[in-house]
């Protein structure tokens, strides 16, 4: 059953040093699309200050707002990368995280989960991060970055599901999975499944998302999240 809609949901997507491309630009994606069919869909980088962030390879973004700005927005994602590893000691961060009304959806994809275990918000809950070694990750004394989760999180449940919606947190796996992320936060802002399928077609992305539409772990929500 699809919740009722959210007028006007609004994404804000981290961007720091270091952050993967793909991690926040295919969700970043998806929201432009979704804005064709509803211009009152939202979606804006946030960093911590508002200088150029200089992702990997050297894809530079410039964010629209700062912490200081503190922009309303109904979900809060995080992408992996690199220069997750500094970000899951950043402790200004993990302050504007808690800031966050308990009402803001808190989203990863891939190592982005990292911070929200830092954070202890994957306690008692599922969550997943990427599954798949890049080479240094595959050599000792590497891990993958599911298992790193682990380590981080001892009292999470780790699932390997593409996209693990535990209620207010939702993390989702590997690079790619930004696109399903995207897809999902649709669904929880409360468009249907015609509305989702539409948006895939325009980006021609059908096949993949028939592929992973169902590749989902919607677990128990902690003390009755709505």
């Amino acid at each position: 059953m699809t919740a009722s809609k959210i007028d006007g949901f609004r994404l804000g997507i981290y961007v720091f040093e270091d952050a993967e491309v793909m991690d926040f630009a295919a969700p970043y994606g998806v929201f432009s699309v979704a804005r064709r069919y509803d211009p009152a869909l939202d979606v804006f980088l946030v960093a911590e200050t508002l200088r150029p962030v200089q992702a990997q390879a050297g894809f530079t973004v410039l964010p629209n707002y700062d912490f200081a700005s503190r922009p309303a927005m109904n979900a809060f994602l995080i992408p992996g990368g690199a220069g997750t590893r500094p970000e899951t000691y950043n402790t200004r961060l993990h302050e504007f995280i808690r800031s966050l009304p308990e009402s803001t959806l808190l989203t990863s994809v891939c190592t982005g989960s990292w911070i929200l275990a830092r954070a202890g918000l994957l306690d008692g809950r599922p969550a997943t991060s990427r599954k798949e070694a890049d080479r240094s990750e595959a050599r000792p004394p590497g891990m993958v970055p599911i298992d790193r989760l682990a380590s981080l999180a001892p009292a999470c449940h780790i699932s390997h599901a593409r996209v693990v919606d535990a209620g207010r947190v939702i993390t989702a796996a590997g690079i790619s999975a930004g696109m399903e992320t995207g897809f999902h936060l649709l669904r929880r802002a409360g468009y249907d499944e015609a509305f989702i399928d539409d948006v895939a077609r325009v980006m021609e992305y059908t096949k993949a998302y028939e592929a992973y539409r169902d590749d989902r772990e919607t677990a128990a929500r902690p003390g009755g999240e709505s």
